[in-house]
Parts: structure tokens; sequence; C-alpha cells
């Protein structure tokens, strides 16, 4: 009786093992449209496989078959979408750095096998980073329901939760890491236990109550300064809309914001008058690669009384810094000026070569994340002359976006894939500044993964290595109610 259930095991493993033969089809002159689009993507040499199936989802199988030049293949078929071996894959990359590959895509459908028109992949001989951090959280408005800080391993399709809201009472947003290097790292708790999470060098994790009589409120929207000494820190006071005819559904808005800078090391927010102007909203600041500027999104401040959302706009300015003494210059500078443009910069994050800095360009506003206009714009930091992205960018939204540690790969947001769902993206950027195609972060099941998982990847960040993060450690400080009080310098 054995024998007989171990041979018709064998037979079962076997038959759902078995590909069918693509014979008798119909030689298309398109290229295939398959989901998601890797057509034509230039990628980095140690990315996952880029599995993907038709875009129609009327199809019966998928068939794939990659080729270099020098005769190796990759072959995969499958229901839903092809599914490389990742070892065989990275193999075959590993082969062909700084080359192409051609991909012949054949499908089948109940009139029988279509074959399309070769297209390429190009593999970049820069690699990408580790992984990449993000926020998973449901496209809510009003509250929050179940949400989470998750890492992602870029080579495989490995993602695990460091900390979810089911482990305390709030909301957990803005992480953030020093170059992406995660012994370094700054996350803000929102909620009934409210505080911002601190972690240096690997060191012991504390929370911090932010608020000072001489700020707005609680310290968000991070960046880390090359020397892991500074943070530095917006201010905001933020409210919330829905239109009642636009195409935007949502405007979030600052009443008022102002910037500072937290000097780990001796425990105290470092404030300029320049940068806490009442009549100026400062928000999302950055710190330059050499550490000796801080950048940052301005916008006049509405006049009292005023609801006039669509005028506020921002340019990107920027402020010298000292990191020997902390102090800052006694002057600010207007680095790109699109307000004469009726436009609005958000999210500047300089590449980490100092050569480039990215942004977010919109109609108006600096939370651009439901703006369907938003695209992004690449500055060269040499010349100080700005261009779209346009490889990069789509018909809907582009958001926020991060840099690799080796500045040439960006991870972006963007809404092209379903106008809802914010997704990641990745495109290469070289050193003359030309802009790849993006394409979306890969899944073993891509269709079934974005399809059945209703949640927005929010504020994607590179990490050089897997996390060292407690999540249960993390959710025992943040639900004790001590909080570490912090000083405050004025410059």
């Amino acid at each position: 009786m054995k024998k007989i259930f171990f041979s018709l095991l064998s037979v079962l493993l076997l038959t759902a093992c078995t590909t069918e033969t693509v014979s008798d089809a119909k030689q298309e002159k398109n290229h295939p449209h398959i989901y998601p689009d890797y057509l034509g993507v230039t990628i980095p040499v140690n990315i996952a496989p880029l599995n993907f199936g038709m875009d129609d989802e009327t199809f019966l199988l998928v068939d794939a078959v990659i080729t270099d030049r020098n005769g190796n293949t990759l072959h995969s078929q499958g229901e839903e979408s092809v599914d490389f071996d990742i070892d065989d894959w990275q193999e075959l990359l590993d082969k062909n750095r700084g080359d192409s590959l051609s991909v012949t895509v054949s499908a089948k459908y109940e009139d029988g096998w279509h074959t399309y028109n070769p297209f390429s992949i190009y593999v970049s001989p820069d690699s990408i980073d580790y992984g990449i951090c993000y926020r998973l959280i449901e496209p809510g408005y009003e509250v929050w329901s179940k949400m989470g800080i998750y890492e992602r391993d870029l080579s495989s399709f490995d993602e695990r939760p460091l900390i979810e809201n089911t482990q305390f009472e709030g909301c957990v947003n803005c992480h953030s890491f020093n170059r992406g290097n995660p012994a370094d790292m700054s996350l803000h708790i929102r909620g009934e236990h409210g505080a911002t999470l601190l972690c240096q060098n690997n060191g012991p994790m504390a929370a911090y109550d932010t608020k000072t009589d001489q700020t707005l409120g609680l310290c968000v929207y991070p960046y880390w300064h090359p020397s892991g000494r500074y943070v530095a820190y917006s201010t905001n006071s933020t409210k919330q809309l829905f239109h009642a005819a636009d195409s935007n559904r949502v405007e979030v808005f600052d009443e008022a914001s102002d910037l500072q800078v937290y000097d780990v090391n001796k425990n105290e927010l470092i404030l300029s008058p320049l940068l806490k102007q009442e009549s100026v909203y400062e928000t999302y600041p950055v710190f330059s690669a050499d550490g000796r500027s801080l950048y940052f999104c301005a916008a006049k401040a509405l006049p009292e009384g005023s609801h006039s959302l669509d005028s506020i706009r921002y340019n990107l300015c920027r402020i010298d810094f000292n990191p020997e003494t902390g102090d800052f210059g006694n002057r600010i500078d207007t680095i790109i000026n699109v307000e004469a443009q009726n436009k609005s910069v958000s999210f500047p994050r300089p590449s980490y070569d100092g050569r480039f800095l990215c942004y977010t360009l919109s109609d108006y506003g600096q939370f651009s994340i439901w703006h369907h206009e938003a695209d992004l714009y690449l500055l060269d930091l040499s010349t100080g002359e700005s261009s779209p992205m346009t490889k990069a960018n789509s018909k809907d939204t582009e958001s926020f976006h991060n840099w690799s540690t080796n500045s040439r790969w960006l991870v972006l947001s963007s809404r092209r894939d379903d106008g809802l769902f914010t997704r990641p993206y990745f495109c290469h950027v070289d050193a003359k500044g030309n802009v790849s195609k993006a394409f979306m972060l890969p899944q073993r099941n891509p269709r079934r993964f974005y399809r059945e998982r209703f949640l927005s990847f929010n504020v994607p960040d590179f990490i050089i290595a897997p996390t060292d993060f407690d999540g249960h450690e993390a959710s025992q400080i943040i639900n004790d109610e001590s909080r570490q009080k912090i000083g405050v310098r004025s410059k």
C-alpha cells in the first residue's frame, strides 16, 4: 500500500513540474504586454528575479526564455506568472554585468500559443543595497488600523516586520537611517504613546519627548547628518481636508512648521531664528552630502483666516551648517524658485556623492503623495540645472524617494499601477544624470501579491544590511510612560 501511495505521489509531483511545449505559436509583431512592465528596464546585478505574467489576465499559460549573448538561457512557465529560480537567475545576472539579456515571451490563450517579439533587460554593473525599509499602511484618511515598519531583502522575496502597531496603541511613521546604515535609526510614534525612538551605533534604544516650550511640537520628518552626530527634524502643525471637486482627493497642509537640528551627543535641539519664522512654512530638512549645508522647502505662510491652499508653493532653500560647532549660517539661499512658475517643491533628497538632488514637483503644497500631477526632477548640483526624470515618471503620482548608498539607484513611490495604492519602483541614475525606466519592486507572484495586498508602501528607504531592531523591546519602551527630555540651544 505504501509503494502505491509513493508511486502516485511521484506521478503527481512529476505532472505538477511538467511544462508544456510552446508549439504552433502565432508570431506576433509586437512586444508582449506584461505585468509588471519590465520591457527595456535597467536592473542591478543583485536584484531578485523579475517574475511577471501577461497584463490582460485572460491567458492560460505564460512562458519566458531569457538568453544572453553566449547562449546561456533561463526558462520558466506558469499559470499566473513565470517564477525564475533565484540561484539560476543570480548566476545569469553575474555573467552579464554591463550587458543586455533578451527575453522571449509566449502566452497560451483559448486559440493557442502566441509568441511575441523579444525585449531587452540591461544588467547594470552597479549593485543595489541589501534592502529597503518601508511602512505598510491602509489608504485611510481619518483613522489608522494595522500598520507597521517592514524590511525587504532586494535580492530575494523575504520580508519581515520590524514593529507593528498591534504591539501598542498608536501610529508608527517617519523612520530614517543614516545613509542606509540601520545602526543609526530614528522612528517617530504618534498617538497616546507618542515619542521619538532613537538608536545610535546599535546602542541602546531610547524614547524621547521632543516637544519643548520653544518649539511647535514633536520632531518629525528626520534626516541624519553623515557624521551621525546630528539629526535634522521639522516640527509641523498639520491639517487635512477633502476636495469636493478635484482629482486630488485629499489635501494635507501645514498651518505652521519650523526646523531644528538635534545634537545626539549633547541631547539638545539647535534652533535658529531663520528657520522658525512665523511668516514662513519650513519643512523637509536634509543635509548635503558633505554635511555642511541644510536643504529644505520653504513657502510663504497664508494670511490668518485664508483658506487658499492651492496658493501655497514651496521653493528649495539652503542654509550653511557647521558640523564642528553646530552653528547655522546667517542667510538663507533660494536654490530653486518654482513659486514664480506656479509650482511647488517637496521631498528634496541629495545623492550621497554630492552630484545630484532629486525632488518632487507638483502644482502646490508640500504633501504631494495625493497629487496626480506630481513628478520627479533631478537637480545637477554642479550646474544648478534641473530637468524632469522623464523615463522614471508616469502619468500618475511620483512622490517620496531615496538614494542608494552608491548614488546610482533611486527608490521612488508611485501610484502608476492603479492610481490608488503607492508601490515602490526603482530607476538607475548614471554619473551623467541619465535616468532609466523605472521598474516595480519584484515579487514572486506579482499580480497576486499586489492585487490581494490592499496596502500602500510608505516612505521607502534603503538599508545596507538587515536591521538589528528588536520590535518587542521597542514596544515595551513605547508602552512605558517614561520619556527622556531634551534641551534647547538657540543660535
